[in-house]
């Protein structure tokens, strides 16, 4: 792996972005139109769910490079050293926060593949009336009821929306995009709006599923 470790890193970069960062907010962009009502949400999910080689699209095109992007992550934050109680710097705090927000967004997203679509290959909602083999926006809307389980999706969302946000101002100098500091410095304020713009956007979604 160490021998490997250039091409791997470059690999991982990219994956945290193209795809797995466009899905997460196509994803979230997704689940917004629930502001729109039951209807709106479940015509979205059915389109979605209607698309030629969805399954191929998923595994290949965000299980896959999610799990990379992710399983390595871990290896690198293992192999990585933290100086923050001795530099305080900004970019020292992100650095770690990087890597706590990427564990907290691995078990988030596997508990929500898991919760939804794993439930779905599996038949639970074969019955569903009111979308039949799909989680409709009741069957979200349930899930999301509780107040703990509010609070929970919450923090993963922020979680997510944080290490894409801040994995792109690192790919953007990984790849050599950013390069001086005045282009660093421009590109921080704006991974930093995108943060704010994306954890509004999936903490609206959240909250507009209502029972």
């Amino acid at each position: 792996m160490r021998r490997n470790h250039f091409l791997l890193r470059r690999l991982h970069s990219l994956a945290g972005v193209v795809p797995v960062g466009l899905f997460l907010v196509f994803h979230l962009f997704e689940n917004s139109k629930a502001m729109y009502g039951p209807e709106a949400y479940n015509e979205v999910v059915l389109s979605i769910n209607s698309l030629p080689f969805i399954l191929f699209i998923e595994i290949f095109g965000i299980f896959l490079p999610l799990y990379f992007h992710a399983i390595y992550g871990i290896y690198i934050a293992a192999d990585a050293r933290h100086n923050v109680s001795q530099y305080s710097y900004g970019r020292n705090w992100a650095f770690l926060l990087q890597r706590i927000t990427g564990l907290v967004t691995l078990v988030f997203v596997t508990y929500h593949i898991w919760h939804f679509r794993v439930q779905k290959a599996l038949g639970v909602y074969d019955g569903n009336l009111e979308l039949p083999g799909l989680p409709s926006y009741t069957i979200v809307a349930e899930a999301f009821a509780s107040p703990l389980a509010k609070v929970l999706y919450g923090i993963g969302i922020v979680a997510a929306a944080y290490h894409f946000a801040n994995g792109l101002y690192t790919f953007l100098i990984t790849w050599g995009i950013t390069i001086g500091p005045r282009s660093q410095r421009v590109s921080s304020l704006v991974t930093n709006l995108l943060f704010v713009l994306v954890s509004a956007m999936g903490l609206t979604a959240l909250f507009a599923f209502q029972m």
